[in-house]
């Protein structure tokens, strides 16, 4: 059984048809691509995933169970946690503290153990904190973990807030263009973490983003998506040989 499976996914705005008819199967510990030209509802494909939209039709299963109807708080208990296009990171929290705030749905404590600062308190706090210096340690950010968010370089951002939505202990992680805004060189450091992820927390990764080169060098599999319909599927090398993807989403 697929870790994700989408059947006949349907979604409509009024009298546009946003996504039609979209199927996909993912495979436990896949790292997958969702590729395709600006506006041609990848982005709606992660709402609909994250429960931000509801389907008009089609369902979604996530390890067998459907998640049509769920809250998005729902669905991330069930497993499924996101990144952003644009970055939303709590600013004015330090980068531990954003970490932690992922945490916080796992760990039980009382309003009265909080209030009166009990022992319960205290030790689901301390493990709080060894948690997320190691996640921050696989992004390489433990040695900021002290600095506000908004202090730190747009690369180390875009990180922060991979770690956080890995700190929901995700079955699926769905990354946003992870690479937006980044140079080579934090483009390459990108990569290799997102394969540690894969490998390290036995997470099975689904990606949009627009560098060919990241795509390329980490994707198992990808589906190219244009006007909300699937235009291909297949590995990396024969979808982006494909002449009816490179006529539609490289423009050539």
């Amino acid at each position: 059984m697929a870790l994700l499976e989408v059947t006949n996914l349907g979604i409509s705005f009024g009298g546009l048809r946003a996504v039609d008819n979209f199927n996909i199967k993912i495979e436990k510990g896949q790292l997958y691509g969702l590729i395709g030209p600006n506006g041609a509802g990848k982005t709606t494909i992660f709402n609909l995933l994250t429960g931000v939209y509801q389907p008009t039709d089609g369902t979604i299963a996530l390890d067998g169970e459907v998640l049509n109807g769920k809250s998005p708080a729902q669905i991330c208990q069930s497993g499924i946690s996101r990144t952003f296009q644009n970055i939303r990171l709590f600013h004015e929290m330090t980068v531990l503290d954003n970490v932690k705030a992922a945490l916080h749905n796992q760990m039980t404590y009382s309003l009265a153990d909080t209030f009166f600062r009990l022992p319960k308190y205290r030790k689901k706090e301390d493990e709080m904190n060894r948690k997320a210096v190691e996640i921050l340690k696989v992004f390489d950010l433990d040695s900021h973990a002290d600095h506000l968010a908004a202090n730190l370089p747009y690369g180390k951002q875009r990180k922060l807030e991979i770690a956080r939505a890995l700190a929901t202990n995700p079955k699926l992680l769905l990354l946003d263009e992870p690479a937006a805004g980044m140079n080579p060189n934090e483009t390459a450091e990108l990569m290799d973490t997102i394969k540690l992820i894969r490998d390290q927390f036995d997470i099975t990764v689904l990606l949009i983003e627009h560098d060919m080169k990241l795509v390329s060098g980490i994707c198992e599999y990808l589906t190219v998506l244009n006007f909300g319909t699937e235009l291909a599927s297949g590995t990396p090398n024969v979808v982006l040989n494909n002449p009816v993807v490179i006529t539609a989403y490289l423009g050539e």
